[in-house]
């Protein structure tokens, strides 16, 4: 069984647009015939260009090769061009070219790759979305502002099934973080958590997001502020760069610290639980480095007594990824959801993720579970200029 052809596809994510710009889907084929599908996430670079990267990468290091060599993939990449450090563009790259691998392997198998890594120990997975406008009810952007419309939208997604909502009022973010957070900003930030608390009483955990853009002191305020009302996480109140730094917060607040959807490799996570600066872990499947790179990583996670839980700001393949780790992982917490993978999600797999009252059921079809609807994938070229999610480049405040 060898690897014999990669193919890329860059997909336009149509409105409303939740997970992202486009999405970046790569295919590898092997020698008998059988193909498996990945995903790269939000490399900083034309999506265009990425495609070509894992297309050089894949030429360099997969063709020609047995799918089953991982952990030499792995390592001839992450060591490319003298690097053998953790660059979130190759490991981007190496996480939706692995993913490809694990979904070959696992049709060879004919197991999940959940199966392969350990074995089930989830027969379901509890997810959460972001609160996000209804276009269908006329709601806009404004929503993310708006502590009252959320808390009315939140208490929807509960009753859908939802036990667990995550809302992030106190943007933007810029690349002149960190900063303090303004006294509007916190006040917006306390009535997010008590309308939302009001809303949905004991029924759902609060997921509080931010992206980094506060100084110690300053999430230290805010930590201040959400305590009262018990959210299950605070998401990365500091940059990712320095997790000695985001210890500092977590060692003054009650509230747990989550952080990873912007880090890569094991190396990364292991700063993060050694310096004590989190205990819920948000690798992305497709940046981390991929589905062996984030069972190592889960696994060291055990050791600290710290969770898993997934990020998914992306497309369907990753998150198909993310079921397949948190399946087989003992100390998987919540797993993110766009919603309940309807609409455009659903159109790009040929079977949909199941999702039923709050919880994600893992597939038993081999690989990933998932098969991509290339038609509709080639149908949505992306043709835009903007990349999948950007910073303010101007100082806040």
């Amino acid at each position: 069984m060898k690897i014999t052809d990669c193919e890329t596809f860059v997909v336009g994510n149509p409105p409303p647009g939740f997970g992202g710009r486009y999405f970046i889907f790569v295919k590898l084929t092997t020698d008998d015939g059988i193909s498996g599908i990945g995903e790269i996430y939000s490399v900083p670079f034309d999506p265009h260009l990425v495609a070509k990267m894992a297309e050089d990468v894949a030429a360099r290091y997969l063709i020609g090769s047995d799918p089953h060599h991982i952990e030499s993939f792995w390592r001839k990449a992450h060591g490319t061009g003298f690097m053998l450090r953790p660059d979130v563009s190759m490991m981007g790259i190496v996480s939706g070219l692995e993913m490809a691998c694990w979904d070959l392997v696992g049709k060879a198998a004919g197991k999940p790759v959940y199966e392969l890594l350990g074995g089930r120990v989830h027969e379901r997975l509890r997810s959460y979305t972001y609160i996000y406008p209804d276009p269908a009810q006329g709601e806009s952007d404004a929503i993310y502002k708006d502590a009252q419309l959320s808390a009315t939208r939140a208490a929807e997604y509960v009753a859908m099934g939802f036990t667990a909502v995550k809302f992030d009022p106190v943007a933007p973010y810029a690349a002149f973080d960190p900063r303090q957070p303004s006294q509007a900003e916190l006040k917006l930030a306390g009535d997010f958590c008590r309308l939302v608390r009001e809303a949905v009483g004991g029924k759902a955990d609060l997921l509080f997001g931010t992206h980094g853009q506060f100084s110690v002191s300053g999430a230290v305020r805010l930590a201040k502020v959400l305590e009262p009302y018990d959210p299950l996480w605070f998401e990365e109140p500091t940059p990712p760069e320095m997790p000695e730094m985001m210890a500092e917060v977590a060692r003054k607040t009650s509230v747990p610290i989550a952080t990873g959807e912007r880090l890569a490799t094991k190396y990364e996570f292991q700063r993060v639980l050694a310096s004590g600066a989190a205990s819920i872990l948000q690798f992305d499947l497709g940046r981390v480095g991929g589905i062996l790179e984030a069972k190592k990583i889960a696994s060291i996670a055990e050791t600290y007594y710290a969770q898993i839980a997934p990020h998914c700001y992306c497309g369907p393949v990753v998150g198909a990824a993310n079921i397949q780790v948190a399946a087989c992982s003992p100390n998987f917490l919540i797993l993110e959801s766009i919603q309940t993978w309807g609409g455009f999600y659903a159109e790009l797999l040929k079977t949909p993720i199941q999702w039923e009252e709050g919880y994600v059921i893992p597939s038993s079809e081999p690989g990933l579970g998932v098969e991509l609807n290339e038609a509709v994938a080639r149908a949505h070229p992306y043709t835009g200029k903007q990349l999948h999610l950007e910073m303010t480049n101007r100082p806040v405040g």
